[in-house]
């Protein structure tokens, strides 16, 4: 049987600032992300099982994006932890519910390699994360590609 990619799409609203950058992105702004999320691997081909033909279920590729990404992120704010944040942070959550503190700075970038640990620790057996793009807008983006990551 042949190794087959599925990918699927998804979106989400979230802020952010990045701390001690020298442009304008040091202030709070917000993207609407496009995310997609490509898995590899080969289709089931036993007869009894009941995703013969398939890689994986892309409702169980959803679920796992949603549960690790999406729900998280979306309409947060997401900020680098650290001590120079922390008034802001607890300020900011006094008076909102989704303040989503890392430990890196908040980039594209950086999320991308956040994202594939996430999401490659919770594929079933025989599928694995083959690539990731994330749009920050719509003429922007960043990918991860797995042949470039191999401590995945």
């Amino acid at each position: 049987m042949a190794v087959i990619r599925l990918t699927k799409e998804f979106s989400f609203e979230a802020a952010h600032a990045l701390d001690g950058y020298d442009g304008p992105c040091r202030e709070i702004h917000g993207h609407s992300y496009r995310l997609f999320v490509t898995v590899k691997g080969r289709p089931s081909a036993c007869d009894d099982d009941p995703k013969c033909g398939m890689v994986m279920d892309f409702g169980v590729l959803k679920r796992i994006v949603a549960d690790e990404i999406v729900s998280r992120l979306d309409h947060a704010f997401v900020l680098r932890r650290g001590a120079e944040n922390d008034a802001l942070c607890v300020a900011l959550e006094g008076r909102f519910s989704n303040i989503v503190r890392v430990d890196y700075q908040p980039t594209c970038e950086n999320m991308l390699e956040d994202f594939a640990r996430r999401i490659a620790a919770r594929l079933p057996r025989g599928v694995a994360l083959h690539a990731l793009r994330l749009h920050e807008t719509a003429t922007s983006y960043a990918e991860w590609l797995a042949e470039d990551n191999c401590d995945l």
